[in-house]
């Protein structure tokens, strides 16, 4: 059973909860957990190599695949992680969204769960909107969304984190400067975990 990781990740905020996530995936039984980026624009790729913060963080992930169609097609759950830009997804990962198209006619992921876990700069800075937003196009290509039960420890707080019932999320502060406190990568690893179990009640063959 394969379970997608898709993410897209500048200053390594995602990849760190995509890491995450991945733990809860391999932590079900015969769930195989594959990661994968989505392509950075080129025209991105000048300032990335001259910032002391995304170089790094780019370098980390150069040799992680690229997500393809064919890895959206033959998993049996996918976790799609991306930062927040004004409430909405990143336009990479809008991208490969947009890409679907000849899924979306196949009907390819109809049935199959999937999970979101977000970035962003600020406590209100899009935490929910962006899950929320992001569940529309999952929903025309038929998939099943699952989100996190507030059963999840760590779920009830009233601290300055992440923590969503829409999905995963964590905040990376106005200048980047912040990592994920631990409570949201548990999260993060509470949600791969429940769309990977999930995956496998519903696979039949």
């Amino acid at each position: 059973m394969k379970i997608l990781i898709v993410y897209y990740s500048m200053y390594g905020h995602v990849f760190q909860m995509a890491r995450a996530v991945e733990k809860g995936v391999q932590s079900v039984a015969n769930a195989e957990a594959l990661l994968r980026r989505v392509e950075e624009f080129p025209e991105n790729m000048a300032h990335i190599r001259e910032s002391e913060h995304a170089r790094p963080v780019w370098e980390d992930q150069e040799k992680i695949p690229v997500c393809s169609l064919d890895d959206l097609r033959t998993a049996d759950g996918i976790l799609f992680g991306t930062p927040t830009r004004y409430g909405n997804m990143a336009a990479q990962m809008k991208r490969l969204i947009d890409s679907t198209a000849q899924l979306w006619l196949e009907g390819t992921l109809e049935g199959k769960p999937a999970g979101i876990f977000v970035s962003t700069a600020t406590t209100h800075g899009g935490q929910e909107t962006t899950a929320l937003t992001f569940m529309a196009p999952l929903l025309h290509l038929g998939m099943l969304i699952v989100g996190v039960p507030y059963s999840t420890p760590g779920m009830l707080h009233t601290e300055g984190r992440g923590g969503t019932p829409y999905g995963a999320s964590t905040l990376a502060g106005s200048q980047n400067q912040l990592q994920p406190a631990p409570e949201d990568l548990e999260i993060a690893t509470a949600q791969g975990r429940l769309v990977a179990f999930i995956a496998s009640k519903l696979k039949t063959d």
